[in-house]
């Protein structure tokens, strides 16, 4: 890895090691950006895990996977903090982050649309072009379930910071894992459409394809950001009972699968 900007991932020992830099610089200035990077690193450790216990078909092959999707959001976030560029739905994400009036799962959900909805097939089809995708189709899936399994376990973690996070059930905006007009379950099995569909293409169709994509995830991310009927007022209740220090927030969030797993051995 290079230094705190010009981030490149070789493995996914480079992805941890990165998203934790970035954890551990958000937690000393307070800023926002750990709330995703918390909730990534986790999904990594956990994915690497899996690598280790030889879980996938080829768990060489899904360490590539995890490098090329990791420097898909080293990318973003150096593009963003060196001129506030980078794809657009990254770039919704990244200007909530000094928005006080923003509650986490926004900033969590903002990250999690653009990684999914844009970044996942980038990668998937970058590791398997070609026909060669159709053999990753089972290691894809078992990464969406490890990306589902983390995202429900901090999702639920966030309920000891954001005391009122349950109006949004009240209000019809989060019913298992969609929350603000935004399912994971259903953008997950998008992304493994989009990325046989991005295997089989030439440069040029790609970069019709991601724009698209990238159009796509920004609207969504719009929406999650600026959210309109009963939501809105019910965001400004979240809000208003929230934790306002960031860097506890931060850290609460990196840890909820160790204390999810120790609540399991408890049991």
């Amino acid at each position: 890895m290079s230094g705190e900007l010009g981030m490149v991932a070789e493995n996914i020992d480079d992805v941890v090691d990165g998203l934790a830099g970035i954890v551990r610089e958000a937690d000393r200035a307070g800023d926002r950006i750990g709330y995703f990077a918390a909730l990534y690193r986790q999904v990594t450790v956990e994915v690497r895990t899996a690598i280790h216990g030889g879980l996938f078909d080829d768990g060489a092959r899904m360490d590539r996977f995890d490098t090329h999707f990791g420097n898909r959001y080293f990318d973003a976030y150096d593009a963003w903090r060196r001129d506030k560029s980078g794809p657009r739905c990254w770039r919704e994400a990244f200007g909530l982050l000094d928005d006080t009036d923003s509650v986490i799962v926004q900033h969590l959900l903002l990250g999690v649309n653009a990684h999914i909805n844009l970044d996942l097939a980038i990668a998937a089809a970058r590791t398997s072009p070609g026909e060669a995708i159709h053999a990753m189709r089972h290691d894809f899936l078992l990464i969406n379930d490890i990306l589902g399994r983390v995202v429900l376990v901090v999702q639920d973690s966030v309920g000891a910071v954001s005391p009122l996070l349950s109006l949004l059930d009240q209000v019809g905006a989060r019913t298992d894992e969609q929350i603000l007009d935004f399912s994971v379950r259903q953008s997950r099995e998008e992304a493994w459409y989009n990325a046989v569909l991005l295997a089989g293409q030439n440069e040029e169709e790609r970069e019709a394809t991601i724009r698209r994509l990238d159009i796509r995830a920004a609207v969504l991310a719009r929406l999650i950001a600026r959210p309109g009927g009963l939501v809105r007022p019910a965001m400004h209740l979240i809000r208003s009972t929230e934790s306002d220090d960031v860097p506890a927030v931060i850290t609460h969030l990196d840890h909820a699968m160790e204390r999810a797993s120790a609540r399991q051995r408890t049991e």
